[in-house]
């Protein structure tokens, strides 16, 4: 996904404007969610997709994705559980590929920070569930960003900041959300 949306920028550089309002489209849907908001996994597409081809036990057979029953194959949830993880994985490529041309075109610094990003992205996941009551806040910096990075992406013809100014905005984003966080937990012990 990486050499291909390297390759299709160089080649047709109108797709940054694609890629940027796909981003801030992201964003407003973020902003539009509530944090009640619960999943509802019954309804989800790739499910009803998958079950309509493949049946689905009701329990899990230890560390197996498929079972057989005399003829018949059969899913376990383990698999359903990997293919909803796998696709979150894609999301994220579809979301941070585009990002990272709103800070650099160079193929390899996309290349190397998406690989890090997806190393560290499942251990980070579970650090960030542990704390993430502590930063709700948080939600209207990456908010923030992704406006950001989508404006500066549709803007990328007349408006050019130095990479500096980017990750500036996109550091102090971060910080004040925390800090924010920070002092509203405080406000509400109080």
């Amino acid at each position: 996904m990486i050499s291909a949306g390297v390759a299709l920028i160089q080649r047709f550089t109108w797709l940054i404007y694609i890629f940027g309002a796909f981003i801030i489209y992201a964003a407003l849907k973020m902003w539009a969610t509530k944090d009640e908001d619960e999943v509802d996994l019954k309804n989800n597409w790739l499910l009803r997709r998958v079950r309509k081809v493949l049946p689905i036990t009701r329990g899990f057979y230890g560390q197996q994705f498929l079972i057989k029953r005399g003829k018949i194959l059969l899913g376990t949830p383990l698999l359903l559980t990997l293919l909803m993880i796998e696709t979150t994985d894609i999301l994220f490529a579809l979301d941070s590929i585009p990002a990272i041309f709103s800070i650099t075109t160079d193929p390899f610094l996309i290349f190397t920070s998406n690989i890090f990003a997806i190393l560290g992205l499942r251990s980070m996941y579970f650090m960030l569930a542990a704390v993430l009551d502590k930063f709700k806040l948080l939600k209207y910096s990456v908010i923030a960003i992704l406006l950001f990075v989508g404006l500066k992406m549709v803007s990328h013809g007349y408006i050019h900041l130095p990479e500096w100014a980017s990750l500036a905005f996109i550091g102090g984003a971060l910080l004040v959300g925390v800090v924010a966080s920070l002092f509203a937990n405080a406000r509400y012990e109080e």
